[in-house]
Order: structure tokens, then C-alpha cells, then sequence
């Protein structure tokens, strides 16, 4: 696991050497037992390198035998074994252990389609001398991270971080609006884009080539997680279970000690035990607590601990620690709602104490529908089903205007939502069922001309476009292949990828696979939800092998009591957002609209805990990263 860096001229120029090393210095974090530079003619490369397979070896840049192919390569290659042994069948020879070696091997023997070939979590750039371009890539469902940037004279550069592109004077600081709203929306800014105007991210399952002194970059998707193909017709209990660790072995597969992260529920749970039974030695697990008891899941985690006889530690994560919000901004960068990131940040710097690799349970909500507002999404999509469009937008749409906002009613009451969900097409109220902040309330955070600069831009049109490319699919695997394209690289994997990265911690995430993730997609949608509960094939395939205190307990996971604490530890963070500077120079933000939520918040009457929260991280975000406002 790695941080990478490089850039390239468009005219032929010679590259500033000392500016590249700066960007690496910016990422140290992400490998600082060493580095390393290639510089050609008008092309640099960067790398930091956390060492976790061939200690010794796989030292980066690598360049091909001949040298007329370099590589800056962060991730790690599980299949790398098998694809050695069948590169040697073909003629070659390896110098090293790594599978570095045998990735730039690949390039070598199938050039751009080696991608394909690869199991694992990557991003990467070669410079193919003899060809004269640069071919970058990415893993397939984003767990690795790459930026990049077109100066306004056309260079190109790219980075593991944003905030290795920012160290450069020529790169145009301003702020991207409807990124701005999307980020307002979601809690997060998805790919490809990013905060700033100019700097893109390189989407998942993506490659990219860029011909010597082109603007033009060819860009290609080499894979697709296969919504809507034939349903399985195996044992699927068993054949999970079986895919599973097949895919938790091949991660344990590491020259330096390995852990994992423990919250007590399915997924992590399931991870811990395969690890218990693959290895000889007590697997080292992690987890986080909380000091509101409603929070606090560290029992539940103590619970699978004790089943597995792990050596297992747990830490409290506190509201009294305001640095670590600022510490948050510093690691994302780009402003990053998700209040978990808190717990994940800690989890990671507990477990790297003792082990510099550690497993993850990310990823089972999203492969096998376990979150709430699955059902949720299916339930109201039953009702959707039986009525037209324009009967629905024009019975519940005045429904949802004229039905008072009762956060503190029973959940039965509470019907705003549910209305205004029946009032749009499926893939929009999916969006608004993904909202921190919902269109209503965006609307009061607004002003004018904020109104004006995003010119009727919304971000479910995103999702629209995304329900479109699974057309005729089941309306279940629609929304997880929305998820899968949007919340799961944009929110789970870059809160795990800088979190654990900041600590110099490389996690690896064995329900990602591909491989499992084509087969799980295949399960039936009607075998991932039933009677109302998610998960359903996955909690099957773990009866007997989890305590039933696990299978059967509601899902939580490293979580933490925003509305309690923007309303008690942090009720002076809440209210200055109504008086700051940052917001009311920008003239995007309508500053009464903020103070009123605040203040109804603060008081009780009534709950803005998501829409607060991303506030409060973009300001923080917005004071460190120093962008131009954008103008009319």
C-alpha cells in the first residue's frame, strides 16, 4: 500500500523536480517507509511506499527489464501468485517476491487489457517509454483513490490526494458549484468529481491513456458489476461461505503482522471468524465505543471477540475531542460528512499499534441490501408500481407540502418523507432517501445566487442516468447499483482509504472482491430481503457459524450521537454556523436559513443533525483548502 504521484509536460519541457518531490512530501503518510523518483525527459513519477509484501523488493518507480516501461503503483494484487506462475509459462523472468514485479509483467505481456486479468485494489500509472503515453488505472470498485488535473497550459498531473495537487502554484483554486451540491445533498463529493474546478477523479473499474502532448485523454470501463444477469441456481448458504474465505485468505497473504477491524456486527463478524479459522495465532481485532450507552456497540463486539478468542482492544470516542473534527478536515481534504469517519479514524490508529494491515467488513450493505432504506425504497416502490406518475406527483406532491415536518412523532407519523418520495420517479426519490440535507431544507440554505450558478442543476439527475444504464433490472438491484457507483467509493471506501492511510494502516476489504461481487449480485432480490429483514441470504449462510446475539441484532456499526452532541458538546459549533465568515463571504448561503436550523436544532423542535453536520465539516473544510468562490 502506497501513495502515488507523478506529472507530465505537454510541450516536452523538462519536468520540475523539485515540485514533485513536494507533492510526494504531502503523502508521506500513506508510505513512509520509503521512496522514489523517476524523471525522463518530460515525465516524473512519484511513490511512497508502506511496506507490506517483499520487504526487500518491489522497491518503486519499477522499471520493466529493457526500462523502457515505469510504474507508480499503489494497492495490493491478490491474485499476483497465480499470475506470475503463468506470466513464467510464458517466457518471463522475476527478480523479485512482489507483486509489483508481476503487475508491470502484465502490462509487458497484455498492455492495457492486464487490467482484467487483476484481483484486487489498485490505482496506478505506467509510462510506456517506447509508446510514448501514460496508461493509469483503477480498481474496480474504487478502493484506492486517484486524482488528477489539466493545468490551464496543459500539463497533466495526478496523486493519490488532493492535497498533493494543491501544493502546485499553477493549478487554478476554485470552487466547483454543482460539486458543492452534490457534497450539500449526499455528505460527499462522487466521482468523478471534486471540489475543486479542474481536478477530477478517476472513476472506479477505469483506465485512462494520455498520447504524448494530448489534451484528450482516451478513457475506458473494463468492467461492470453485472445487474440484472441470471439468477443463481446453486447452494447458495454454502457457496458463500466458501467464496468468502476464499477471498478472506487471499488477503491474509502479508509479510508484516495483519488485524482486523471488529464492530460487532455481521459483516466484521463474519470477516474475524473466517481469519480465526485461517490462522494459527489469535486473530488481533479492533473496535470502537461510545459513551452514549444507545451508541455503544463495544459489547456486541467483546461478544464475537470472545467466540473467536481473538486478542481483541477496544477505545471510547468522545464529543469532548474537537480536535479530532479539524484532524478530519486535514485527512479528506474535500469536505466529508459522514460522522463515522470519527470512530474509523480512531479504529485505525488503534489498530495500527500492533499490525500494519488489517480486514474490514465494508461492503455486505451494499452487495447484499442491508440498509434500512432498502426496504424502505421497496416498500414505497410497491405502491409506485400500481400508480401512474402523473397521479402520484399530483396527489402526493401537495400531500408533501401541506404535511407538517414530525421529527418527534412515531416513526408511523412521520409520513413528509414517504410523500415526497411517491411524488418522484424511483431513482429520484432514491436520492432524496440518500439526502443529509433533503431538497427543502437545501432550499433555505441557498441564496440567490447560489441559486442562480447551479442553473437547475440537481444531483439525482446523476442517479436518473445511473437507473437508466440497468434499465429492466429489479428495482432492488437498481438502487444497489446505484449505491455501488455512488455511496460506496464516494462515502465507505474514501472514509476507510484516508482514515487507515493517515495512520500509514493498509485495510483490505475481502467482501469487495470482484469475484464475490459477481456472484453475490447474482443471488435473487428477493432472497437479499425477506420478511422485511436485508441480508437474508448472508445472515442464512451464518447461522451456526456467528452467536445469534449477532445474527439477530439491528444494524448499527461504527456510529456516533450527532444529535445529541450538536445539541449539548458541540452546541457552540452548531450556533456559530449562523455567524461564519467563511459561508457569508462566499454569498452562496442564505445566513438566516442557517441560523434558523441551528437554532431548531439546539432547542428540540426539531432534528437537522445530518444537514449541521456537513456544515460544520465544510467550513472547516472550505478554511483550510482556501478556494475561489465561484462568480456569476
Amino acid at each position: 500500500m502506497c501513495g502515488i504521484t507523478g506529472y507530465m509536460t505537454h510541450d516536452g519541457s523538462p519536468v520540475d523536480e523539485g515540485l514533485l518531490r513536494r507533492m510526494n512530501d504531502q503523502i508521506n503518510h500513506r508510505g513512509p517507509d520509503g521512496d522514489g523518483y523517476f524523471f525522463g525527459s518530460s515525465i516524473g513519477l512519484g511513490h511512497k511506499r508502506l511496506s507490506i509484501i517483499d520487504i526487500a523488493g518491489g522497491h518503486q518507480p519499477m522499471y520493466s527489464p529493457g526500462k523502457e516501461c515505469v510504474l507508480t503503483y499503489n494497492g495490493e494484487i491478490y491474485n499476483f501468485q497465480s499470475l506470475r506462475r503463468e506470466l513464467e509459462g510464458l517466457g518471463h523472468k522475476f527478480s523479485t517476491q512482489s507483486d509489483t514485479e508481476v503487475l508491470m509483467t502484465s502490462y509487458i505481456e497484455w498492455g492495457e487489457a492486464c487490467v482484467e486479468r487483476l484481483r484486487g485494489m489498485f490505482a496506478f500509472a505506467i509510462w510506456d517509454g517506447p509508446k510514448r503515453k501514460l496508461f493509469l488505472a483503477r480498481d474496480r470498485l474504487g478502493i484506492k483513490p486517484l486524482y488528477y488535473a489539466f493545468m490551464p497550459n496543459g500539463d497533466f498531473f495526478f496523486a493519490s490526494e488532493l492535497k498533493a495537487l494543491l501544493v502546485n502554484p499553477a493549478l487554478p483554486r476554485k470552487l466547483r458549484i454543482d460539486a458543492l451540491e452534490d457534497y450539500l445533498t449526499l455528505g460527499y463529493v462522487p466521482d468523478p468529481k471534486s471540489i475543486v474546478e479542474g481536478v477530477m477523479k478517476l472513476p472506479p473499474a477505469t483506465t485512462m491513456t494520455i498520447e504524448k502532448g494530448s489534451k484528450n485523454p482516451r478513457m475506458t470501463c473494463y468492467w461492470q458489476p453485472g445487474i440484472g444477469v441470471a439468477g443463481l441456481t446453486v447452494s447458495r448458504s454454502e457457496d458463500l461461505m466458501a467464496r468468502l474465505e476464499d477471498a478472506v485468505k487471499m488477503r491474509m497473504i502479508a509479510d508484516v503482522p495483519l488485524g482486523a477491524f471488529l464492530s460487532g456486527g455481521v459483516d466484521s463478524s463474519a470477516v474475524v471468524g473466517l481469519m480465526a479459522g485461517l490462522g494459527s495465532a489469535p486473530v488481533e481485532t479492533c473496535a470502537i465505543g461510545s459513551e452514549d450507552p444507545n451508541f455503544d456497540e463495544s459489547g456486541y463486539a467483546q461478544l464475537v471477540a470472545d467466540h473467536f478468542e481473538t486478542s481483541h482492544r477496544w477505545r471510547l470516542v468522545s464529543a469532548t475531542d474537537r480536535s479530532l473534527i479539524d484532524r478530519i478536515a486535514d485527512v479528506y481534504d474535500e469536505p466529508f460528512a459522514d460522522p463515522s469517519a470519527l470512530p474509523t479514524y480512531r479504529v485505525c490508529g488503534l489498530a495500527r499499534e500492533k499490525v500494519k494491515v488489517a480486514l474490514s467488513g465494508d461492503g455486505g450493505d451494499e452487495l447484499f441490501a442491508g440498509y434500512r432504506r432498502h426496504r424502505f425504497h421497496m416498500a414505497e416502490e410497491s405502491l409506485r408500481g400500481r400508480l401512474p406518475m402523473l397521479m402520484r406527483r399530483a396527489v402526493f406532491g401537495p400531500l408533501s407540502v401541506l404535511y407538517p415536518k414530525l421529527d418527534r412523532a412515531p416513526q408511523f407519523l412521520r409520513a413528509k418523507s414517504t410523500f415526497e418520495a411517491l411524488a418522484r420517479t424511483s431513482a429520484q426519490a432514491y436520492c432524496q432517501s440518500v439526502s443529509r440535507t433533503p431538497d427543502r431544507d437545501r432550499k433555505r440554505l441557498h441564496s440567490r445566487r447560489m441559486r442562480k450558478l447551479l442553473a437547475g442543476y440537481h444531483p439525482h439527475d446523476r442517479f436518473t442516468e445511473l437507473a437508466d444504464e440497468v434499465k429492466g433490472a429489479d428495482p432492488l438491484s437498481v438502487i444497489q447499483y446505484i449505491d455501488i457507483k455512488t455511496y460506496l467509493s464516494g462515502d465507505i471506501l474514501t472514509k476507510v482509504d484516508r482514515a487507515s492511510m493517515s495512520h500509514s494502516l493498509e485495510v483490505r476489504v475481502p467482501l469487495l472482491d470482484h469475484k464475490f461481487v459477481e456472484w453475490g449480485l447474482r443471488v435473487p432480490a428477493r432472497e437479499r430481503i425477506v420478511d422485511g429483514e436485508g441480508k437474508a441470504v448472508f445472515r442464512d449462510a451464518l447461522k451456526g457459524f456467528l452467536p445469534d446475539e449477532t445474527l439477530n441484532r439491528p444494524k448499527k456499526g461504527f456510529d456516533v450521537p450527532t444529535v445529541s452532541w450538536l445539541r449539548n458538546e458541540l452546541a457552540d459549533d452548531t450556533m456559530s454556523l449562523g455567524e461564519s465568515e467563511i459561508f457569508a463571504d462566499s454569498g452562496l448561503f442564505n445566513m438566516f436559513g442557517i441560523q434558523q436550523m441551528a437554532e431548531e436544532h439546539v432547542i428540540g423542535s426539531r432534528d437537522h443533525h445530518t444537514s449541521l453536520w456537513s456544515l460544520i465539516m465544510l467550513e472547516r473544510s472550505l478554511r483550510k483548502l482556501n478556494l475561489e468562490m465561484p462568480t456569476a
